[in-house]
């Protein structure tokens, strides 16, 4: 039985189906209709701008009524107005042509505009509107969504850092008890990861190009040969908040976008290694999950609290990773002066964005239920008297004990070691008595070094 009628349950995407609600903020960038929506503001933006230029005389300067009209006909573009274009599109079988004439319907009973009908989509390749249409849906998506999503949960292991900056915590390296560390100082850790990420991201500048059929003016040239249209069109690019390409093919060769795409992917990367150490984590008891009245973790086991959430996040960066690296291998690469791959590729910008942003609410929800177990953490370090070994072995260096490595080596290696037994060497030890007693006084617990001050300062 075929389900003609799409809804959120018979979508085929669950970013569309099943979480539909959780990325409902990025439909207006990357769905069609925000594509669209895009080109229009291109063409009317060119079409402003040629009006503008006083050395093109050809071309009347527009009253600020009909600038106001214009600008209304990018801030009111309505799902409607989309469909009209794709009503033009089923003709035409070229959506930017399509979108041009449907403009110049919509702006018929214009005097002004249609005086000068024919400079909408002057001298432009449809790649010329497209790419410029793409990088300002990239840079509204990561701006207006991805970012403040990161910065909740950048936010949320601050939060967690400060809050636990001083419990003790064993550390595990190799999954083998290792010299302590806070709570709060590890999640710190992973706050400053996400923070040189977010920077990254933050940084791409996302070019565009706006240069003709193969990036060297020829038809804008044709038309007014001494005027300066390189310098001209970069304002263009540049008043969008656009940087500029000089240097291009028939298409903007795309390599800003496999920029932001990469960057995505090495946050992904970080926050699957986040997600992963804070499962274990609960595995341990370290953290516990605040209950949600009414959830089930289990369909037969009724004790579980499961660290879906987590769980969750991981898969979905793991989907979105392997679209953005597609994504940055396969579209600065196009044969000769152009072919059509990217064309179908850049349609799916959504979804890589969209399964980080899902992800991203995910992790969110999952750090909001944590609460550490003070017990389950000291407890653990209280069975672990052999992470001493470090910092007396240590301070036999420093006073030129021998083998000071060794001696505790032998003493401690894959062995459990009792409080007392740790004391008992340190008191046989020839140093002076102020470090003796520091030793003595140390505890695992104890044993933290800057822990404390590193957390608080993330």
């Amino acid at each position: 039985m075929s389900l003609a009628v799409p809804s959120a349950l018979t979508a085929l995407s669950p970013l569309d189906g099943r979480y539909h609600g959780k990325v409902s903020s990025l439909r207006d960038h990357f769905s069609e209709h925000g594509l669209i929506r895009n080109r229009v503001r291109v063409e009317v933006e060119w079409l402003k701008a040629l009006a503008a230029e006083p050395r093109l005389a050809e071309i009347a300067p527009f009253s600020a009524a009909t600038i106001a009209e214009l600008d209304e006909v990018v801030a009111t573009f309505a799902p409607a107005d989309g469909e009209a274009v794709k009503a033009i599109e089923a003709t035409t079988n070229h959506d930017v042509k399509a979108m041009e004439y449907w403009l110049k319907k919509r702006l018929g009973h214009n005097a002004e505009v249609m005086k000068v009908s024919e400079f909408i989509h002057f001298a432009c390749t449809s790649e010329d509107i497209n790419n410029t249409s793409h990088a300002l849906m990239l840079k509204a998506g990561r701006d207006e969504v991805l970012l403040p999503a990161l910065d909740a949960v950048i936010a949320r292991f601050r939060e967690l850092a400060h809050q636990h900056a001083a419990l003790p915590m064993l550390s595990r390296t190799h999954g083998q008890p290792a010299s302590p560390t806070t709570l709060g100082k590890e999640m710190a850790n992973i706050a400053a990861r996400l923070l040189r990420a977010r920077a990254s991201i933050a940084a791409v500048a996302l070019t565009a190009k706006f240069n003709g059929a193969v990036g060297n003016y020829n038809a804008h040239l044709s038309a007014w040969p001494e005027f300066d249209w390189e310098g001209f069109n970069r304002r263009f690019v540049e008043s969008l908040g656009l940087s500029f390409n000089a240097y291009t093919i028939q298409i903007e060769p795309h390599d800003t976008m496999a920029e932001l795409f990469d960057a995505i992917a090495r946050l992904n990367t970080i926050l699957i290694d986040a997600c992963r150490d804070i499962w274990m984590y609960i595995s341990f008891g370290y953290f516990k999950q605040r209950l949600k009245e009414g959830e089930v973790g289990s369909s037969t086991m009724p004790h579980k609290v499961n660290p879906i959430d987590f769980e969750n996040a991981e898969g979905n960066l793991g989907i979105s990773t392997a679209i953005l690296r597609h994504f940055s291998d396969k579209l600065p690469i196009s044969r000769m002066q152009r072919d059509l791959t990217d064309s179908t590729v850049l349609r799916n910008m959504g979804i890589g964005f969209g399964h980080t942003v899902l992800a991203l609410d995910s992790a969110l929800r999952g750090l909001g239920k944590l609460e550490a177990d003070p017990q389950r953490l000291a407890s653990d370090l209280d069975e672990c008297w052999e992470v001493l070994a470090e910092p007396v072995q240590t301070v036999m260096r420093r006073f030129a004990i021998e083998n000071p490595y060794e001696q505790l080596k032998a003493m401690t290696r894959g062995k459990g070691i009792t409080r007392d037994a740790l004391h008992e060497f340190i008191r046989s030890l020839a140093i002076p008595e102020a470090d003796r007693e520091r030793l003595l006084a140390m505890t695992p617990a104890s044993y933290i070094g800057k822990a404390i001050e590193l957390a608080r300062a993330i």
